[in-house]
């Protein structure tokens, strides 16, 4: 494996001929090669003798070749892009009313202020649970995440919603993903009076982003997520589809 520039490795075979490239992480405890891309010969084979354990993230081709190798699924995903410039939000969005008592203020509380709600939102049948413990989740995840170290620096067009007693219910996080700003996360508190309060902290930040200049803004969504619909009726589009699988 070698490196082709700051960001983007390449994956060489046996006869140093250049066979996948992608950008490296860590993703639930597993080096994440991460929009991998095909750009020679079949690299399946390379992979599965080079790569063992590693996160893999790519077409639904590629995640299928190494699913019938042992790999398995770590998720399968839709990318999603809104046009912030061709159809910008409606004016009023920046400053959408979240109501009840609640209030959105910057995405600057530390980790452990934020990992209640985060936590809550993803119960063990949600399709985006960590299986994992709090502390592996908080460490691991959430931590690196508002740190900027994962999916790069955190935008001020991110926000989070704090109640009557400042604590944190939800919160919208939006990156700066290699010059490409992504929504790292959209979480809320589960229960009635929180219904709704995803879409709407969603479009105070795709107003908050237009407004910073921002000309669109990407995510990923998890295929068994009900919230695609959410995002859809935002204005997101399909850009793409991939699997995520781990190497055996």
């Amino acid at each position: 494996m070698t490196e082709d520039d700051e960001q983007r490795h390449t994956l060489t075979n046996g006869q140093g001929v250049p066979v996948l490239t992608y950008l490296q992480g860590v993703r639930e405890g597993h080096p994440w090669a991460d929009l991998a891309e095909v750009v020679g010969p079949d690299p399946v084979e390379t992979i599965v003798s080079g790569m063992s354990g590693w996160a893999v993230s790519g077409s639904v081709e590629l995640g299928e070749q190494l699913l019938r190798r042992g790999a398995r699924v770590m998720r399968h995903a839709h990318e999603m892009r809104r046009d912030l410039a061709a159809c910008p939000p409606p004016v009023g969005w920046s400053a959408h009313t979240l109501g009840d008592g609640l209030r959105a203020v910057p995405c600057d509380r530390d980790a452990a202020a934020v990992f209640p709600a985060w936590r809550a939102a993803f119960p063990t049948d949600h399709p985006d649970h960590h299986r994992g413990s709090d502390e592996e989740a908080l460490d691991k995840l959430l931590t690196p995440m508002l740190a900027g170290s994962v999916l790069g620096p955190v935008l001020a067009c991110s926000a989070l919603v704090v109640d009557e007693t400042d604590r944190v219910v939800a919160g919208a996080i939006v990156t700066d993903r290699d010059g490409l700003p992504w929504v790292a996360d959209v979480f809320r508190q589960p229960g009635a009076r929180y219904a709704g309060l995803g879409a709407s902290l969603l479009r105070r930040v795709l107003g908050a982003a237009a407004a910073d200049g921002l000309t669109g803004i990407s995510l990923v969504v998890s295929d068994a997520n009900p919230a695609r619909r959410v995002y859809e009726k935002l204005g997101f589009q399909l850009t793409g589809t991939s699997l995520t699988v781990v190497v055996p």
